[in-house]
Parts: structure tokens; C-alpha cells; sequence
């Protein structure tokens, strides 16, 4: 799953054990989300998209991401 996750953490200022340490979860969390190796729950989505200020749809970039699995199932 494609977020934004890096790059408005990295807009905040924020490490990623900070991040982590604000929405209760381990920095190797934080580092797998990034790297699009692990899909947050809807309530980790929902505090990491309260500590930026955006919405979840914002944040994990869900249009897009039903854009492609849309494409993927076409094939």
C-alpha cells in the first residue's frame, strides 16, 4: 500500500522513533509502512493522520491505491 507517511513525517520534523512513540507503535512499524512492506490498521492510520493534521485518505493515498488494485483485477 502507497502512504505519505514518509513524507509528512519528514515535514513535521518528526524521526521515526518520534512518530512512533506519539501513535504507540515500534519504529520498525514506522520503517515497514514506509517502505510499503506493511498496511496500517484503520486505528494506526487514523492517529498518524491526527498527529499530521490530514485526513486517512490523505495520508494512505487511498484513491491511488484503489486505482491499482482496480487495475490489477482488470488484468
Amino acid at each position: 500500500m502507497i502512504t505519505r507517511v514518509r513524507e509528512f513525517r519528514m515535514n513535521a520534523g518528526l524521526t521515526q522513533q518520534q512518530l512512533a512513540d506519539r501513535v504507540h507503535v515500534s519504529a520498525r512499524t514506522i520503517i515497514s509502512i514506509e517502505k510499503e512492506q506493511y498496511s496500517p490498521s484503520l486505528m494506526l492510520a487514523y492517529r498518524m493522520a491526527e498527529v499530521f493534521g490530514v485526513s486517512v485518505e490523505e495520508l494512505c493515498c487511498l484513491r491511488e491505491n484503489r486505482q491499482r488494485e482496480d487495475e490489477q483485477y482488470e488484468l
